[in-house]
């Protein structure tokens, strides 16, 4: 193996990780790199969706595209097998996994590949994939090979178990950060509607509330507009009213 273009590989993984992040131009480099480095003819990733099914997300070549589209739709082959247990799979002959895995052993020879091994996708209990590496002649790769494919899966699930809790945070945090700012906007349109009508700040919030329910409006989307708009626009609501309590 040639040591310093695993160097390079393994800077590359990290500086996508700080780049702007693309997750499927990201998992393609992680097939391009595993068949570079690794004595495999081709790899494929696995990848669960939310829901916790499995979608092929890379492919190094267009036949491992299709097996690995050929494994999930007749939910039969070593790569699901790897997901599921969250265990490496290692194949050394194809030939000898008919029992297995007949639909899948048959179409993976005649796709031209004669071995594979799986590798899990995990960190620590949650698993998110599978790294699939093929090889077009029967045999065992490496115990060498397969130490530094699963660190490059490791580094892989790290970074997409990052984006993922970043997406979450940056979403949680906008609709924080909405919260707060529609919270202004009610308070000032309460205050603005409180000094029209001489009200105190809970009556002229419960007319807002009531006023928004009646006509089917968000109530923060209500308070803008009558912070903007005249009392003509809202017709009914600059009136003192019995407000709404429940």
């Amino acid at each position: 193996m040639d040591g310093e273009l695993l160097s390079d590989a393994f800077v590359e993984f990290a500086d996508t990780m700080v780049a702007d992040f693309d997750v499927i131009d990201y998992l393609h480099l992680l097939t391009q790199r595993s068949v570079q480095l690794l004595d495999a003819s081709a790899a494929g990733v696995l990848l669960a969706d939310p829901r916790g099914e499995l979608r092929m997300v890379a492919a190094s070549t267009e036949a491992v595209r299709v097996l690995e589209l050929f494994q999930l739709q007749n939910d039969q082959g070593p790569c699901l097998d790897c997901f599921r247990t969250g265990q490496p799979v290692a194949v050394a002959d194809l030939a000898a996994a008919g029992q297995t895995w007949p639909q899948f052993a048959a179409a993976a020879r005649e796709a031209g590949f004669a071995a594979v091994h799986a590798l899990p996708m995990r960190l620590r209990a949650q698993i998110i994939g599978a790294l699939n590496l093929f090889r077009a002649t029967p045999g065992a790769i490496s115990h060498e090979d397969l130490r530094v494919g699963q660190a490059l899966a490791d580094v892989a699930t790290i970074a997409l178990l990052q984006e993922r809790s970043l997406r979450r945070s940056e979403i949680l945090h906008e609709q924080l950060q909405g919260a707060l700012n529609s919270r202004v906007t009610i308070e000032q349109a309460k205050g603005k509607l409180a000094e029209r009508l001489g009200l105190d700040m809970d009556r002229a919030f419960a007319l807002l509330r009531a006023y928004a329910r009646d006509h089917n409006l968000r109530l923060s989307d209500l308070a803008q507009g009558f912070i903007d708009g005249t009392p003509a626009d809202f017709p009914g609501l600059t009136r003192q009213a019995s407000p709404r309590t429940d």
